[in-house]
């Protein structure tokens, strides 16, 4: 199977890393990895991404990742180009941060064994990487990563979602005696994970079972995923693949939140063409769009006829910092579009 192919289909679930360039940090500290949380939130916002399970180590990150929609690729160039800004303008640097390709794993979660061996090996990794008190090994002590969430009594953003992962484990999600039910099952995996490398030989070969398949399934999961991967790029070169499959879904769901938007507005689309650039109406419905979507600047340029790519920027950047009266009060209206 070509390595180039990312294999996308509607409520696919991957196991997801990747590593920082030339194996160097991702995260300089709390306030990046706050600030990388922030960005995932808005991925999820702007693609329907739905987290199941996620670990932020120094120089790479795991995610359990599900896409209700077949836009992994589009969600994830934007994810990790906008992380990508936000950590050299934070930290004063230039360049990549990432080390190229991340690795999307296909996961067959109907099988509830696979979606199970994918969530302990994400929230075990403080574990093996010795970031856990040796006396007192306890994975809720370890903030970055979604296992304080599960076991203690915590509310889950949005994005973040337990349900699955506690089915995996014949769990219901129904308060405070399930979570500590989850905490207590996982607390036999930190012990072999930090046991003598004797008594750890069989767990290791489970982990790099997860870290080098190119899929975790059965035999006809695996058939079933390489059927997708040959009707991808039948009759394509590699570079067509975004190109002719996911460009058509990303403006097709721009369509949809701009259509809200008008509405919302009670505007038409040749109105809001009309209208003058700075009108904070036709900047609402810009970054409204940019918010919800993947689309690029050129469609948006396009469509509201917003002239240069500048216009957008600026569009988006008043919409973020909302301290006029009109565009809070513009922002609070497109909030409600998108429900």
């Amino acid at each position: 199977m070509p390595r180039s192919v990312r294999i996308q289909y509607a409520g696919a679930v991957y196991h997801l890393m990747c590593r920082g360039d030339r194996s160097e940090a991702i995260f300089l500290g709390d306030d990046d990895r706050k600030r990388f949380l922030e960005t995932l939130e808005e991925v999820c916002e702007r693609t329907g991404f739905r987290v199941h399970s996620y670990v932020l180590m120094t120089n790479h990150y795991h995610l359990l990742l599900e896409t209700p929609e077949a836009n992994l690729v589009a969600g994830m160039k934007w994810f990790q180009g906008t992380y990508t800004q936000r950590f050299n303008r934070r930290n004063r640097s230039v360049g990549h941060v990432f080390q190229g390709r991340y690795k999307a794993i296909p996961v067959e979660w109907e099988a509830a064994g696979y979606f199970r061996k994918v969530s302990e090996y994400i929230h075990l990794n403080p574990a093996r990487a010795g970031l856990l008190d040796r006396e007192q090994p306890l994975l809720s002590a370890y903030p970055w990563s979604s296992f304080p969430g599960f076991a203690l009594d915590r509310r889950l953003p949005c994005w973040l979602q337990r349900e699955r992962v506690f089915a995996a484990y014949a769990l219901p999600d129904e308060g405070r005696g399930c979570r500590q039910q989850y905490g207590k099952l996982l607390a036999p995996r930190v012990g072999e994970t930090l046991a003598q490398p004797e008594v750890a030989e069989k767990t290791q070969a489970e982990w790099r079972e997860l870290r080098r398949g190119w899929y975790l399934g059965s035999a006809a999961f695996g058939e079933r995923l390489m059927e997708l991967a040959e009707r991808a790029v039948s009759g394509h070169r590699r570079s067509s693949y975004r190109a002719e499959g996911l460009l058509h879904h990303d403006e097709m769901a721009a369509e949809e939140m701009l259509t809200r938007g008008l509405l919302g507005l009670r505007w038409s689309l040749e109105e809001a063409q009309e209208a003058p650039k700075s009108d904070p109406r036709k900047q609402g419905l810009a970054w409204f769009v940019k918010r919800h979507t993947v689309v690029g600047d050129e469609w948006l340029m396009r469509r509201l006829n917003m002239g240069h790519r500048s216009n957008i920027s600026r569009a988006v950047s008043r919409f973020n910092r909302a301290k006029e009266g009109r565009v809070r009060k513009l922002k609070g209206l497109m909030h409600i579009c998108a429900d």
